[in-house]
C-alpha cells in the first residue's frame, strides 16, 4: 500500500462544504466518486480541512491509501480529467503511511475577501463578500492585531462546536486595504468551527461604529458566544495555506507582517 497526498483547490460556491454528506453534492463525494472508480472498491479520503458550505480552498490537503502503483503525474491526471472544472488537483506527493494530512498540521492561513461598493458586482458573486457601507478600516486593523496570541475563543466559534478545548495560537490576524475592499488574513496553529467568519463580523461591526476597538478582548474574555453576535457569509472565506514544516509557517506570518 502506497500513501498519496495531494494537494488541490476548489470553487466552494456549488458545494455543501468538504465532508461527506448523505445525498448532497460535496468535494470529498466528487474525490472518492473517482478513487472508488479507480480501485473498485470504497476509499476513505482524509482532508487537511473540512471547509463549510460556500467556502473556497487555494491548497487545501488530502490523502488516502492505496494498492495501485502509479507515478504521481498519473495519479495527477486520473483525478483532474474525471474531477468538475470547480475543482483541480495542483500537485501529488508519495508520503510515509505514519502521516495525516490533518493530524500532522502545524498551521493554517485564512483569507477573507470583502468589496465594499454601493452596487453589487454580479463578476464577484460567490467570489467575494458585498459590504455596500462605509468602513473604519483603521479600527478594523487596530482590532484585528488584537486576537493575536493565545486565547480561549469560545465567544468566536459556534455553539455547535463539538471540542470542549478551545483555546488557539493566532500568530497573525491583519486587515489589508485593497482596491475593491479589504482582506481579512489570519494565521493560527488551528481554528473553531466558523471562528474566522465571526471574527469577520465582529470587526466589520467595528468598522460601522457600532462596536468599539477594546471590545475585542472583552468579548474574548467573555468566553460567550452570543457576545459576538452574527457570522459572516461563507462566499468570501479562502484556505490559503496548510502548513507542516515551521520554517514555511514563520516565513509565511514574516512575509504577511511587511504587508
Amino acid at each position: 500500500m502506497e500513501r498519496i497526498l495531494m494537494s488541490l483547490q476548489y470553487n466552494g460556491a456549488a458545494y455543501q462544504g468538504f465532508q461527506i454528506q448523505h445525498d448532497l453534492k460535496t468535494v470529498q463525494r466528487e474525490l472518492e466518486r473517482i478513487t472508488q472508480r479507480m480501485h473498485q472498491q470504497f476509499v476513505r479520503i482524509h482532508p487537511a480541512s473540512r471547509t463549510d458550505k460556500g467556502v473556497h480552498a487555494l491548497e487545501q490537503f488530502i490523502h488516502f491509501d492505496s494498492h495501485l502503483t502509479l507515478p504521481e503525474d498519473k495519479w495527477m491526471h486520473a483525478f483532474n480529467s474525471a474531477l468538475p472544472n470547480d475543482i483541480v488537483v495542483t500537485r501529488v506527493n508519495k508520503v510515509d503511511d505514519q502521516f495525516h494530512c490533518r493530524y500532522d498540521t502545524i498551521g493554517k492561513m485564512y483569507r477573507y475577501r470583502v468589496y465594499t461598493n454601493p452596487l453589487r458586482d454580479p463578476l464577484k458573486v460567490n467570489l467575494m463578500t458585498h459590504m455596500p457601507y462605509d468602513l473604519n478600516i483603521t479600527d478594523m486593523q487596530k482590532a484585528a492585531r488584537l486576537f493575536e496570541g493565545t486565547h480561549d475563543f469560545t465567544s468566536f466559534c459556534s455553539a455547535k462546536t463539538e471540542i470542549d478545548r478551545k483555546v488557539r495560537t493566532i500568530y497573525l490576524s491583519k486587515v489589508i486595504e485593497t482596491t475593491y475592499g479589504f482582506d481579512f488574513v489570519i494565521v493560527g496553529d488551528g481554528f473553531l468551527y466558523n471562528m474566522v467568519r465571526i471574527i469577520v463580523n465582529f470587526l466589520t461591526d467595528i468598522g460601522q461604529g457600532f462596536r468599539e476597538v477594546d471590545d475585542v478582548h472583552k468579548v474574548i474574555e467573555a468566553r460567550d458566544r452570543t457576545k459576538a453576535h452574527k457570522t459572516a457569509p461563507s462566499e468570501g472565506l479562502y484556505l490559503e495555506r496548510t502548513f507542516y514544516l515551521a520554517e514555511a509557517l514563520k516565513d509565511c506570518v514574516v512575509e504577511l507582517n511587511t504587508l
